[in-house]
């Protein structure tokens, strides 16, 4: 094509008044226009509006018209350009951005942007504010509707972060902005949409060092315990971006973290027992890591063929030499594979391993203090054998 057809536009409360001179000319010039009805109406224009669910399928059918699609603010922050972009090609869009309402909202309360996170928390759930929530971090986040800032108060006082001070921001950059300042655990009242909440937190954080407390997940016993955690943690070496397949998942505490240690990475978590695999997608889930944690229900050397390539591979238990053979036939030059043993078969395993293809062996010998009659002494853990090795 000669030029764009399709013109997004991001738009806020002041309407027509807050455009420039482009995204007017292109509104002036639009065959057909897009958007919810509100940005409809504050563009004083007739078009089509967005469909529920929300789909791009409306705007692609209307290919080699000139276009436009009203968004709000900054189309390509948790806007609707990036759904549309997985299906345009180079030169088949312009965008005209405006401020946008974490923008705004920086701009109103006087914080730096550099030092605020941002979350578009009006599609996904506030669990995804949990690994952030900690003493004197800033966030911004947008809601779907004013009901949501009850929710999301409710939801800061149950992680411990009630006496963090809140700033409700309805209608940023409009005539109607309303801003209603208090502590998240007394906010109360009606807000309207368009609605964004700004945290100044108060509270605990989670520890970001590996090997978070065993009582954060949810599990019957089957659980890679903390120190070892943090020593298997340790030897995956998480990298940002990577694939890790968490082979035998048990509670999934040792994919969590993994996830929590490196941003874009994802892991796919196998598990055999139904129970364990529902408990453990409750725990990515409750660690707000549910849209990068993936579940497969079965037995590893059945799910593994059906992955993509990873990065990393952990195998907390159950290997046996025909998942190793199979495994090892199957991951990338590069691959970091780490195993844990308990059983003396599942050493013999390793040593096995160790002996054929090398790497590192290590064994972990560790006791934690218990009573003992009126006394205390040393009980034993379970020595624990790891094998680590890049393929």
């Amino acid at each position: 094509m000669d030029k764009p057809w399709v013109t997004i536009i991001g738009l806020n409360e002041d309407g027509l008044a807050g455009l420039s001179l482009a995204s007017r000319q292109a509104l002036e010039q639009a065959e057909i226009i897009f958007g919810a009805p509100r940005h409809l109406a504050l563009a004083g224009v007739k078009g089509r509006a967005w469909g529920v669910p929300f789909s791009v399928e409306p705007v692609l059918a209307e290919r080699g018209r000139r276009v436009v699609v009203l968004a709000s603010g900054d189309p390509f922050w948790h806007g609707a350009g990036g759904s549309l972009l997985g299906h345009l090609g180079e030169g088949e869009w312009v965008s005209y951005p405006a401020p946008s309402t974490f923008a705004l909202a920086a701009n109103r309360l006087g914080w730096r942007m550099e030092e605020v996170i941002c979350l578009g928390l009006h599609a996904a759930p506030f669990a995804r504010l949990r690994p952030v929530l900690a003493r004197g971090q800033r966030v911004i986040c947008l809601l779907r509707d004013g009901a949501a800032v009850g929710e999301l108060c409710t939801y800061l006082t149950a992680q411990g972060f009630g006496g963090s001070s809140v700033h409700v921001l309805e209608a940023l950059g409009g005539a109607n902005a309303r801003v209603t300042k208090g502590l998240a655990q007394d906010v109360s009242g009606r807000f309207a949409a368009p609605v964004a909440v700004a945290v100044d937190c108060v509270g605990q954080g989670m520890a970001r060092a590996s090997g978070l407390a065993d009582d954060m997940f949810a599990h019957d016993g089957q659980i890679t315990k903390r120190p070892v955690r943090a020593l298997t943690l340790s030897a995956l070496a998480p990298r940002g971006g990577e694939v890790l397949w968490d082979l035998g998942a048990g509670s999934g505490s040792v994919s969590i973290e993994f996830l929590l240690a490196a941003p874009a990475s994802v892991a796919h978590a196998v598990e055999a027992d139904a129970t364990r695999a529902d408990r453990a997608l409750g725990n990515a889930e409750g660690f707000g890591l549910g849209h990068r944690w993936h579940l497969h229900q079965g037995k590893a050397i059945e799910v593994i063929a059906q992955l993509p390539d990873p990065d990393v591979v952990f195998i907390g238990g159950g290997a046996n030499g025909a998942l190793v053979e199979t495994l090892w036939a199957r991951l990338p030059k590069g691959a970091r594979l780490v195993m844990n043993a308990v059983t003396l078969e599942s050493e013999a395993l390793l040593y096995a391993c160790h002996g054929e293809r090398g790497g590192d062996l290590w064994r972990f010998d560790m006791a934690q203090v218990a009573p003992l009659g009126a006394k205390h002494g040393w009980q034993a853990m379970r020595p624990v054998v790891q094998w680590s090795v890049t393929r």
